[in-house]
């Protein structure tokens, strides 16, 4: 696809300012969108949305079709009746500075189980939940303060999204039945799919696997309008897919034959990338790997759901780890370290050529080409024509550095950092001493204004896009970096304030962009 240049700030909605413990779809996000595109920025960049498990990592989900429940907002679940004002009197005092997780789920949880239970009750359920209701197990009668549009809205939603809606509302139930452990741990027939001991499954747990379809329901009920308003305010959103899918998740659970699993269906090789300069013993991230073969045979069917499911939430998609679709490194999933794998080919042209069969021409996608990156890599990428990124902290090795902005295509996107990253304060604060002089040298910058600096250089580049963490425009340090690759727990926590959020602010972005003609 074509892109216009544009320029746009990275924060997911988790970061996002309110008083429920963490950012969620509700009045504070649509004041971002405002405060947004007052700046004049186009483009909203955010991380995956989906639901968070162990790690509370966007990158490691339970579904990759699904939304965070987390996210979720109480003052719209009030507007729609599905709370009362006494559910909220006795709110939890939360760090507006961090989320806590561990405060966070039980109370969010509680939260939306009493929405659930006033809305429960509606006209049309399955057989198995009105004999429940009957029982006394459920109320009898939904309350009358909750809004029509969604007694009718519910059951159209899960007609449309029950090709993996279905999967994972069992898939989650099932969990919850048992404690909360992988499905790796459960018994051998739910765990293999018996069908008696997955209609079984269903019967006994019908009124779970409601709960959680609802709270699928409001998740997409309250993004979707939010997607809306931020279309009206003239921007676009950037989402984020990940190449791979977590082991814990209902997309392998339910699709087993599409990855590589032995016969008790545990991974037999798993995903990571081998050692190199920052890394001597390369990254395990352990994700199971697919058989592509498999999803050739089927048309790329999961992957084109996947991707067309991804593309009703945002506008463009940045994929992750884009160098897998050309060759990714397995390693044997009993090895405790990356250093020991090989080289497999992925599906190339062959898998991209099915999707522009599906999507059209124009793919609206963002190709994540750093870390080890080999000719295969790049000829996939420029095929489609694909915009690939550049980091501006990468850049300062020296004057042949292919991150630096004179030697930037145009079709690419410029970020000052990514979500993995050190804010750029924070980089210049600890980084090498001899990068450091040089990009002062580059950006004719005395650091003392570092992370604007950079900010300006991505602007005025020749990239078509050019991004940055909020935490740059508002010169933090490390201690609002928002994720430590190789730390396990301490992450995805900052957030921001709405007061830093200021008119000042507004109108500097306002003003680079107008300067650099974004």
């Amino acid at each position: 696809m074509k892109f216009e240049r544009a320029s746009g700030v990275l924060l997911h909605p988790t970061c996002l300012p309110g008083s429920y413990g963490i950012g969620d779809l509700g009045p504070a996000a649509y004041r971002w969108v405002d405060w947004l595109a007052g700046t004049g920025c186009k483009l909203w960049q955010i991380l995956p949305l989906g639901p968070t498990g162990y790690g509370d990592s966007p990158y490691q989900c339970f579904s990759a079709f699904a939304g965070n429940p987390f996210l979720i907002s109480p003052e719209l679940l009030l507007q729609d009746g599905l709370l009362h004002s006494n559910d909220l009197i006795e709110k939890m005092r939360f760090d507006p500075e961090r989320v806590d997780f561990g405060r966070l789920i039980p109370w969010k949880l509680n939260l939306l189980e009493r929405a659930f239970t006033r809305f429960s009750s509606s006209q049309r359920l399955p057989k198995s939940i009105a004999k429940e209701q009957q029982q006394g197990d459920i109320p009898s009668k939904i309350s009358e303060d909750v809004s029509p549009s969604i007694k009718t809205s519910f059951d159209t939603f899960c007609v449309e999204n029950a090709s993996w809606l279905d999967d994972y509302s069992l898939f989650m139930a099932i969990k919850e039945a048992h404690g909360g452990g992988s499905w790796s741990s459960w018994p051998e027939l739910k765990r293999k799919r018996n069908p008696d001991a997955i209609n079984d499954a269903r019967d006994t747990l019908a009124s779970s696997i409601l709960r959680i379809s609802f709270y699928q329901f409001i998740f997409f009920r309250q993004w979707n309008a939010l997607l809306e308003y931020a279309h009206q305010k003239g921007l676009r959103i950037i989402g984020d897919i990940p190449i791979f899918v977590a082991s814990d998740s209902s997309d392998v659970w339910s699709h087993p034959d599409l990855f590589f699993l032995d016969k008790d269906l545990n991974p037999t090789v798993v995903a990571g990338v081998p050692p190199d300069y920052f890394s001597p013993t390369g990254q395990l991230w352990g994700n199971p790997l697919y058989r592509w073969d498999r999803h050739k045979s089927q048309g790329y069917k999961w992957w084109l759901e996947r991707l067309r499911a991804s593309l009703k939430l945002v506008d463009i998609l940045r994929i992750d780890h884009f160098r897998g679709f050309a060759g990714y490194w397995e390693i044997p999933a009993a090895n405790s370290t990356a250093e020991t794998g090989r080289w497999v080919p992925g599906p190339g042209t062959d898998f991209f050529n099915a999707v522009k069969s599906s999507l059209g021409d124009d793919l609206p996608i963002i190709a994540e080409d750093l870390g080890l990156i080999t000719p295969d890599v790049t000829k996939l990428r420029d095929t489609y024509a694909l915009p690939g990124m550049k980091v501006l902290q990468f850049a300062f090795s020296g004057p042949d550095n292919p991150f630096l902005p004179h030697s930037y295509p145009q079709n690419c996107a410029v970020y000052t950092g990514t979500h993995d990253n050190d804010t750029s304060r924070g980089w210049y604060e600890s980084g090498p001493e001899s990068e450091k002089d040089f990009a002062r040298r580059y950006l004719g910058s005395n650091g003392s204004d570092f992370s604007w600096d950079l900010i300006g250089a991505a602007w005025k580049s020749t990239a078509v896009f050019a991004i940055a963490p909020l935490q740059d425009f508002l010169s933090l340090g490390t201690e609002a970096r928002f994720n430590y690759p190789s730390r396990l727990g301490g992450n995805w926590e900052w957030r921001v304030q709405e007061a830093a959020l200021s008119e000042n602010l507004q109108g500097r972005i306002k003003e680079l962009n107008w300067l650099s003609q974004r």
